[in-house]
């Protein structure tokens, strides 16, 4: 069988991670939702004592589903598993009750988690149809130890929640990250961006990392799933976030607003903006990452409410 590049049974490196990501928004603007599966919970405060020191930790014995909900009602998933939740093979990938599956032409999502830092169940299932599924994978940092794989910019999903009751589809995106070392060892922080449009999809990502360099890729990925460069457009600053997050982008014209903040955490901000990217106005999904915040002693404090671990 051939191989994908991005099957469920990758192996993860010891200190390292890998996860894959789908966010969409619906068709009328009301909803949103973000999953990201993860090997390896790069922002789990158990994962990160684990690595104290140094420690070869074990990123199959911290795994998770996350699932955000956006607009009304808003949720939030993110618990911290052990390695006895996992299961897994190239096409599947159970952690706890929530489950991933990919059937060669589109991707379900089961979904059964329970929200924090107030319980509340979180269950339903999410079907996620690719417009076409691209090959190009792409190295983040100079050493190697990062590579991020967009699989399938361009594609529909449609979202049926039992808890809380709700139905929607929309345009979609899927990916997937896998490195073999803590993100904050290699990265001040990044930005990323994706912005459907009728007949291509335009990905921004800009990286900083530690070792004073950075990398800022500009992609264009057409309807049949290929991948070519465009020339980075001019910077542009966001406003910060409420916990004073910086939100870089690129946008050419060197304007772009923020409609709506999906997401304001102390380190990590996720927005629905308005750019111009491709010669065309677009609606786009922006991420900014601050590594640095994260990988303070207050934000390990903190964590641990929003990303609960339970004792078996």
């Amino acid at each position: 069988m051939r191989e994908r590049g991005w099957e469920f049974d990758r192996p993860a490196a010891p200190r390292g991670y890998g996860w894959w990501y789908l966010d969409a928004l619906s068709a009328d603007g009301r909803h949103g939702i973000t999953i990201i599966a993860f090997i390896g919970t790069v922002f789990s405060p158990w994962y990160s004592l684990a690595k104290r020191g140094g420690a070869p930790a074990d990123p199959e014995n911290h795994c998770c589903v996350h699932v955000a909900l956006y607009g009304a009602p808003r949720r939030w998933a993110m618990t911290d598993r052990r390695k006895s939740a996992l299961r897994r093979g190239a096409d599947f990938l159970h952690i706890g009750p929530s489950a991933l599956e990919w059937d060669g032409t589109a991707l379900t999502v089961r979904i059964e988690e329970v929200t924090a830092p107030f319980p509340q169940k979180l269950r339903g299932k999410v079907v996620l149809r690719p417009e076409a599924v691209s090959t190009r994978a792409f190295q983040l940092d100079s050493e190697g130890r990062h590579h991020w794989h967009p699989i399938a910019a361009r594609s529909s999903v449609e979202v049926t929640l039992e808890e809380p009751a709700l139905r929607w589809s929309g345009p979609a995106y899927f990916d997937t990250n896998w490195g073999s070392a803590p993100l904050e060892q290699d990265f001040v922080g990044w930005d990323w961006c994706r912005a459907p449009m009728p007949e291509a999809t335009a990905i921004l990502y800009n990286a900083q990392r530690r070792d004073g360099t950075d990398q800022s890729l500009a992609l264009r990925v057409a309807r049949d799933g290929s991948v070519t460069d465009f020339e980075p457009p001019a910077p542009v600053a966001l406003p910060r976030t409420l916990w004073r997050i910086p939100r870089p982008t690129r946008a050419e014209g060197g304007a772009a607003r923020v409609v709506n903040t999906l997401v304001d955490a102390p380190f990590y901000s996720r927005s629905e903006i308005q750019t111009r990217l491709l010669g065309r106005d677009a609606t786009a999904i922006h991420e900014s990452l601050s590594l640095d915040r994260f990988s303070s002693n207050a934000m390990y404090a903190m964590l641990p409410f929003r990303v609960p671990r339970p004792l078996s």
